[in-house]
């Protein structure tokens, strides 16, 4: 079972800092190989900064669906907006963060 870090509220990984329905997503961190729900988490838990994934290792896994608990490439999450196993939708806005996990 993969734990999702940080301040989450619900076994989905909402966080207290995101947690509409579509918040369903954590990332795992480059610089610990950990997943937390959002940057935020990441930043209160950790002592370091954020290493952010580079555009070549886009094909790691690091994107998980806290749904279904289902690992995403990083470049699968980028091209879709519902999680390919359960069908969860995805807070879309996700993306005005990007430059806090991705090299862009």
């Amino acid at each position: 079972m993969v734990t999702i870090h940080g301040a989450t509220t619900d076994d989905e990984g909402r966080c207290e800092h995101y947690h509409s329905p579509l918040d369903v997503i954590a990332i795992k961190f480059k610089c610990c190989n950990k997943y937390y729900a959002c940057f935020k988490c990441h930043n209160e838990a950790e002592h370091h900064r954020i290493q952010r994934w580079n555009a070549d290792e886009f094909d790691q896994k690091a994107i998980l669906c806290g749904v279904c608990k289902h690992e995403m490439t990083i470049n699968e999450y980028m091209m879709i907006e519902s999680c390919p196993h359960c069908g969860a939708h995805f807070n879309s806005r996700c993306k005005f963060h990007y430059h806090h996990y991705f090299t862009i």
